[in-house]
């Protein structure tokens, strides 16, 4: 029992310490901490996939990940490398929910990962933090499509 609890104290000290939640609201960790577990990937192993049921959101808390998309007649085509301190994903709070690009680990990864549908359950629930998560994942958004155009 002391192992989990020790597990779930360091998840939440990694959560407060990650820039996607760097000034959220002290009443709205609980929401992320209810739902948090920690993922490990190798180097080369796929996280998610283009098209592929978007289940969870993912804090990047060591090495780095490609975002790649499939271009006809081009094959696979990266779009952007993000790494310690990067949020992973936002298909997940849209519908249909389905990934937008294919993530994969470059290095070995330490990824916060947090259950999708149990955020947005908790989003409905409260209108607050719904409007908070949203403008959080916005910034996402913008991050995204300025790396996008930089690759352009």
């Amino acid at each position: 029992m002391q192992t989990t609890m020790q597990t779930m104290d360091s998840l939440e000290s990694s959560m407060r310490k990650h820039p996607f939640l760097t000034g959220l609201n002290p009443h709205f960790y609980h929401y992320f901490n209810e739902c948090a577990s920690l993922q490990r990937f190798s180097a080369g192993q796929e996280i998610f996939h283009e098209h592929g049921q978007a289940g969870i959101f993912y804090l990047i808390q060591r090495g780095k990940v490609v975002l790649e998309t499939f271009v006809p007649g081009r094959g696979m085509v990266s779009i952007q490398t993000l790494g310690p301190g990067d949020a992973l994903g936002w298909s997940w709070l849209f519908p249909p929910h389905q990934w937008h690009f294919t993530a994969s680990a470059t290095e070995p990864t330490e990824l916060l990962a947090f259950d999708a549908a149990a955020l947005r359950d908790k989003a409905e629930e409260n209108r607050d933090f719904g409007n908070e998560l949203v403008m959080r994942v916005a910034r996402v958004l913008l991050d995204r499509l300025q790396g996008t155009r930089e690759q352009l």
